[in-house]
């Protein structure tokens, strides 16, 4: 497993810390949130996602595997909370130190 990019380990520490500010530090101004196709962007909706499907409900993240090829990662997590436990992929896109992107796609 690759070393996580600081912007990526960032968002990961702040659903582990349930530390909702430092969740939509995380992200570019105009960055966003794919869950399963359903888009939340801009840092209000950023901030809604992370109220809804992850701090707001208790999210812990275990990243399973990693893999960076230049701006973009792609990890296998555990995600643990009261709206979904299971392991899902997800895809980081870094831009400038910031994230850009965070997409989980369906699973099926």
């Amino acid at each position: 497993m690759s070393q996580l990019p600081v912007a990526v380990q960032r968002m990961v520490d702040a659903i582990n810390d349930a530390d909702t500010e430092a969740f939509v530090a995380a992200f570019t101004p105009d960055g966003f949130v794919s869950d399963w196709g359903t888009v939340k962007a801009s840092p209000e909706g950023v901030r809604a996602w992370a109220g809804s499907d992850a701090i707001g409900a208790g999210a812990r993240m275990t990243v399973l595997s990693a893999d960076t090829d230049g701006d973009t990662t792609r990890i296998r997590f555990g995600w643990r909370s009261s709206v979904f436990s299971g392991e899902s992929d997800g895809t980081f896109v870094v831009s400038d130190g910031l994230l850009a992107s965070f997409t989980i796609p369906p699973s099926h």
